[in-house]
């Protein structure tokens, strides 16, 4: 089945059309940057460009950097605060004329690394976590996909993307052996609660693994995300259907 899977992050928007059987992208990715924050009606447009770059007309699945129930979006904590409440299923329903899901990013991105990257086949517990405008993150066992919201674990009275995300990074003007250290601090936290044996580290920063992995010193095996900054949009397809 051929899917648009459509990924919805803090500075940028993301697609390509999608091979579900393979989680092959069937075309080279299409990217629009959003430096400024965008209300609904304007994200909407934003979609509906990259529908329209496609000349889609078929089913699409969307990942989206908050909590999800159904098509409602609950939180969304680095995008427009109307976003809140918003039924994001029919919005962008309506702006491409396509039916629509929507799932959480994390969620999306964990379910393409376990169904074909680097968790594939694994069947213990695993912790995700995307590093980018913030952090996402989902927890994965025996084939289960849980989104979650770790990235808003307390540090400093912040949330830890306030920290320890890779816009942080850039942001704070830290090296990737200091921020590579903070990371690890953070994660070895996530550890103590949750014990999983295997992390998968995506988003655009898990393609520079080789510059702060040594760093983060984990006591589960770390492994870079196999789709890399594509695992949202492959897992928007795959997520089509399954929720709302």
């Amino acid at each position: 089945m051929k899917i648009l899977g459509i990924d919805i992050g803090g500075s940028a928007l993301k697609g390509a059309p999608v091979e579900t059987k393979t989680g092959r992208l069937l075309a080279e990715r299409f990217r629009i940057e959003t430096p400024e924050v965008v209300t609904p009606a304007a994200m909407a447009k934003i979609v509906a460009e990259i529908a329209g770059h496609f000349k889609w007309d078929g089913p699409i699945g969307i990942g989206f950097p908050g909590v999800i129930e159904g098509s409602h979006i609950l939180t969304s904590a680095n995008l427009h605060p109307k976003f809140i409440g918003c039924d994001g299923g029919k919005l962008f329903a309506k702006a491409t004329g396509c039916p629509v899901t929507m799932t959480n990013d994390a969620a999306a991105a964990a379910l393409a690394e376990m169904r074909f990257g680097a968790g594939r086949g694994f069947q213990g517990k695993t912790l995700l976590l995307t590093l980018g405008t913030g952090i996402g993150s989902s927890l994965c066992y025996h084939g289960m996909v849980v989104p979650c919201e770790f990235g808003h674990l307390q540090l400093r009275g912040k949330s830890a993307e306030h920290f320890v995300s890779a816009a942080a990074r850039k942001r704070r003007d830290l090296s990737w052996h200091k921020w590579g250290t903070e990371l690890g601090d953070y994660i070895r936290t996530l550890e103590q609660m949750l014990w999983p044996e295997l992390i998968i580290i995506g988003g655009g920063v898990s393609a520079k693994g080789r510059k702060f992995f040594k760093y983060v010193k984990p006591r589960a095996r770390m492994v870079p995300a196999k789709f890399l900054n594509e695992a949202g949009i492959v897992g928007a397809a795959l997520s089509f259907g399954r929720h709302g």
